[in-house]
């Protein structure tokens, strides 16, 4: 399926977590059934006069009086040399292509994930590890000739006041 509509490029968001693209459509366009059919699906963004295209998760749609605001979460691989000049319309009236992928937005992996170690728990809750992968054992133990500043540190901290200072400190609370 493939919905083509007049836009406003709103805004183009990122932080940390996530990319975003929003879209104003004002006229006819909102009124199109595609809209509601794409949202929460996986799709393909392409704007006339721009090479290239973002693979995103259509988030939602709302409407308003004025206008329908649609939003658009990035997803995969698109890096900032790749997605430069799509951006470079944000702000503008643009016409925008939504196409349905053939993937759904479960088919992506986490952006967080990592390999981390293997390991298998057995019933008892015991833990065992296959060959092959470093153990504690096999890190090798710091040389403690002076290098450990926290040891240093903590014996800098441990002064001795005497009792006639503590006694002045007293004071100056009464």
């Amino acid at each position: 399926m493939q919905v083509k509509v007049k836009a406003h490029f709103n805004k183009q968001t990122k932080d940390s977590k996530k990319e975003l693209v929003q879209f104003h459509v004002k006229g006819e366009d909102e009124k199109k059934p595609e809209l509601n059919k794409l949202t929460r699906e996986v799709v393909i963004l392409e704007m006339e006069g721009v090479e290239q295209k973002l693979r995103c998760e259509f988030n939602k749609s709302t409407k308003d009086s004025k206008k329908t605001v649609l939003e658009f979460i990035v997803k995969g691989d698109a890096s900032a040399e790749n997605t430069f000049n799509f951006y470079k319309k944000a702000g503008s009236d643009v016409t925008l292509n939504i196409i349905e992928a053939q993937m759904s937005a479960d088919d992506f992996p986490e952006e967080n994930t990592h390999e981390g170690m293997k390991y298998n728990v057995d019933k008892s809750g015991n833990v065992s590890v296959p060959d092959g992968q470093m153990s504690m054992d096999d890190v090798p133990e710091e040389n403690n000739n002076g290098d450990n500043l926290d040891e240093e540190n903590e014996k800098d901290s441990l002064e001795v006041t005497d009792d006639d200072q503590l006694d002045d400190d007293d004071n100056l609370f009464d």
